[in-house]
């Protein structure tokens, strides 16, 4: 699932393509599941014409500024993706080979042409993305519910101790809730406890401050390794966590200490039991 690395990446990519470029022409899927509360004709006649201004982000929703109002919005769901013309996604491990160069891609739902010629385009196979039009999309739901965005505006290691002691909530089920984290998803939060060495099942409001500003500091680590790797897996250091926790291999290690899986909130969670307290 899109997690704060790879909508960052996202939102990247739609800055390097489009910020300065005018929209001359949108296609859109006929999906009204994707385009939450507006219809594809509306989108069309809100972006073409448009000039791009920037491209912005919170969470995992990444927005366009137009020249005018409204703005489009994003959020990529559990498969979604943004795709640029001639250009190959960075995990190509989900698609075919004979799959890589086509245009558009499979399961587009939104295309944008650009006046240089350059394309945008979002991707969404699940249908759990949404694409929205928004007047000022940071101040309105439902970006404007997020808690603080780790790249963005983490907030000190004093706050942030403060902030735990007030939750009684178990501590990977708080790192998932947006409304506290924005953007950190399953992957994230897992790793992260491992390397500040917290136990999933601790509620919050147990943390030590030590553990406390560890968590912090290894929330801050994972988040700025993972958007400096351009959110690509294979860039990932080897002795992270990330690398051994899917699928439930129940011979899987790190370091040589065993990982094992258990389900916490409905989501599964990988640990290692003999670090992790």
């Amino acid at each position: 699932m899109p997690e704060l690395p790879e909508v960052e990446r996202a939102r990247r990519l739609a800055e390097r393509i489009a910020v300065g470029r005018t929209i001359v022409r949108v296609s859109c899927a006929a999906d009204p599941i994707v385009f939450e509360g507006v219809s594809a004709a509306r989108i069309r006649r809100a972006l073409a014409g448009g000039t791009v201004l920037g491209a912005h982000r919170r969470g995992k929703h990444f927005w366009l500024e137009l020249d005018r109002r409204p703005w489009p919005c994003f959020h990529l769901g559990m498969t979604g993706d943004v795709r640029a013309r001639n250009e190959a996604p960075i995990s190509l491990a989900s698609s075919r080979a004979s799959e890589e160069d086509i245009w558009p891609p499979r399961f587009t739902k939104i295309r944008m042409i650009l006046d240089d010629g350059g394309e945008l385009a979002m991707t969404n196979k699940r249908r759990l993305g949404r694409i929205r039009l928004k007047e000022d999309p940071a101040t309105e739901p439902p970006i404007n519910a997020l808690g603080f965005d780790p790249l963005l505006d983490l907030p000190s290691a004093i706050r942030f101790a403060e902030l735990l002691t007030t939750r009684s909530a178990v501590i990977k089920s708080l790192l998932l809730d947006q409304a506290f984290a924005a953007g950190v998803g399953n992957w994230i939060a897992d790793e992260v406890l491992y390397q500040a060495g917290v136990d999933p099942r601790r509620r919050a409001n147990t943390l030590s401050l030590s553990e406390s500003k560890r968590l912090r500091a290894r929330l801050k680590q994972v988040i700025q390794t993972a958007v400096r790797a351009n959110a690509d897996k294979s860039r990932f250091p080897r002795g992270w966590l990330f690398h051994q926790r899917w699928g439930r291999n129940a011979t899987a290690s790190v370091r040589g200490r065993p990982v094992e899986h258990l389900t916490i909130g409905g989501r599964t969670t990988a640990w290692v039991p003999s670090i992790q307290r």
